[in-house]
């Protein structure tokens, strides 16, 4: 590696999808013995460039040099051929498998027969957390481990490759305080002795103490490069955010008329998260979930729907306590999830938009074993016209429409249920902002018609035109309850609604900032 040179540069770095530019001439430069913080919100771009670099994705246009050396063949293998080491965020362990296979996994030690030598890699394994100063069983299988030790497990994983770039993509989501702190000591260790580190966090105060310079991206494309000194929390918030196009501005909001209270929970705990929660929500209103990942958002909409058991508290619908232990109970006590992972957990592909949509409810529709045929048409063909689902038949595969579409069709399979209380995980992930316009403005049709809605979204802008109120969530718990009025700016004229959503979403970031914050100081 040339010591002069960038230890990485990515110029004019362009990337489609099916059609949507996820990266449009993005340019990434890092220095040798350099913490580059890569920041930007959901659908920024960040985990796109972050695979580009590290040969899973092809760039369709651009350069990419490594210690001066151009990089011209885009597979993990030369990748990490070139001294590049990366920690995904969604993980890439094998759970079957040891921690110390995992992180050894293609790279295994051996004997003089050829024979993969376990015990070898399980003393090496150890030496790794002995670095970090943490523990983890080099013997453990994976599939046991805590969210915690699994993505210690991962961070080690990255730096038994003896890197000259290690990228870490929101390394500290599991992670207990303590052991962010040992991870930061082992970074600037890492950095003296000149491995670049590009660091991807939602987290400011961590930027804030880790990194030397900050790329921004925002809707695919390259906003600003400069030192952390440059850039305060403040500023780095509202490059992040920037400034909304007209497309969720646009959405009418309508005045909320809240009716009698439809949920209530006491001191809800789940078995890791949510923790000691209690909230209500009222018929007619719209109540969001703010968080970052591993907020405990998604935790507690699965206690409440059923999939995970509670623990402790209570749970009350329309005024009576009952008891959840399944979905099945949730679903009769008028309580429907729709999941966040629409493609595994939502719908059938293969299978019709009709047989998608009756799914929850084929029980309702059947007699002696056979569904009523015309019955479930009907039932598909209100909801086809409700929603509005743009499909050329009832009868087509769901995998043949757009990402919007599915997701209504989802949506319309819980309704058919007929739930008083509807709860959505990211129901605009994966979809163009048209879709995404039309889903927030039926979330607030539904509310109008007397549903009570709990949204949780990675896109605050989603929130802050859907919702009526917002819970920021951290670590589990809620640290507050804030109507969504409470977020206006009041210096922003009414009639520019762009400014006065984007001015929402940035005190809306720092609201979850300081719950962070909080946590931090509660753990000592």
């Amino acid at each position: 590696m040339n010591a002069s040179a960038a230890a990485v540069r990515m110029t004019g770095i362009s990337k489609t999808f099916g059609g949507v530019r996820a990266l449009d001439d993005v340019s990434l430069e890092v220095m040798p013995g350099e913490v580059h913080a890569l920041l930007g919100g959901n659908g920024a771009g960040k985990s796109t460039i972050l695979k580009v670099l590290n040969g899973v994705h092809r760039p369709d246009k651009g350069t990419i040099e490594v210690g001066g050396v151009p990089l011209t063949t885009h597979t993990p293998e030369a990748s990490r051929a070139a001294g590049i080491a990366m920690n995904y965020q969604e993980m890439s362990l094998v759970p079957t498998l040891t921690v110390a296979q995992n992180i050894f996994l293609t790279r295994e030690y051996r004997v003089g027969t050829g024979l993969i030598d376990d015990r070898e890699a399980e003393r090496r394994a150890a030496d790794l957390f002995a670095l970090l100063d943490v523990f983890v069983n080099p013997k453990a299988i994976v599939g046991d481990l805590g969210a915690g030790q699994k993505q210690l497990t991962e961070i080690a994983k990255a730096i038994s490759q003896d890197a000259k770039v290690l990228v870490l993509d929101e390394p500290s989501t599991a992670l207990a305080v303590s052991d962010v702190e040992r991870l930061f000591v082992f970074l600037r260790k890492l950095k003296a002795k000149g491995v670049a580190i590009i660091y991807v966090s939602h987290r400011m105060d961590e930027i804030a103490r880790i990194a030397d310079r900050a790329t921004i991206l925002r809707d695919g494309r390259h906003v600003i490069t400069a030192p952390l000194s440059d850039l305060p929390i403040d500023t780095m918030i509202e490059h992040i955010v920037g400034r909304r196009s007209k497309g969720l501005s646009d959405v009418e909001r309508g005045a909320t008329v809240r009716g009698d209270v439809l949920l209530e929970l006491k001191n809800v705990s789940g078995r890791h998260k949510p923790e000691n929660i209690s909230l209500t929500l009222h018929r007619g209103e719209v109540l969001g979930l703010a968080g970052l990942l591993g907020s405990g958002r998604s935790s507690l909409a699965r206690v409440i729907a059923g999939i995970d058991p509670v623990v402790k508290g209570e749970i009350r619908i329309k005024g009576r306590a009952v008891v959840i232990r399944k979905p099945g109970d949730a679903i009769a006590e008028g309580v429907a999830l729709v999941p966040e992972a629409r493609a595994t957990q939502g719908i059938i592909p293969a299978h019709s938009v009709a047989s998608n949509m009756i799914l929850a409810v084929i029980d309702r529709l059947s007699a002696g074993g056979l569904v009523d045929t015309k019955a479930a048409n009907d039932l598909t063909d209100a909801q086809i016209e409700r929603l509005r689902v743009k499909t050329a038949s009832r009868d087509h595969a769901v995998s043949t429409l757009s990402g919007g579409n599915q997701q209504k069709v989802v949506i319309g399979k819980w309704l058919a249920t007929n739930p008083d209380i509807l709860i959505l995980d990211e129901p605009t992930a994966g979809i163009d902002i048209g879709s995404k316009s039309e889903i927030i403005r039926l979330v607030r049709e539904l509310a109008a018609a007397g549903k009570g809605i709990i949204m949780i979204s990675s896109e605050l802008s989603e929130l802050l035109t859907a919702c009526d109120r917002i819970l920021v969530m951290s670590e589990g718990r809620v640290h507050q309850d804030l109507p969504r009025e409470a977020l206006e700016d009041p210096s922003v004229p009414a009639d520019d609604l762009a400014h006065r959503l984007q001015a929402a979403e940035q005190r809306l970031q720092i609201e979850i900032q300081k719950a962070l914050a909080l946590q931090e100081v509660s753990h000592g």
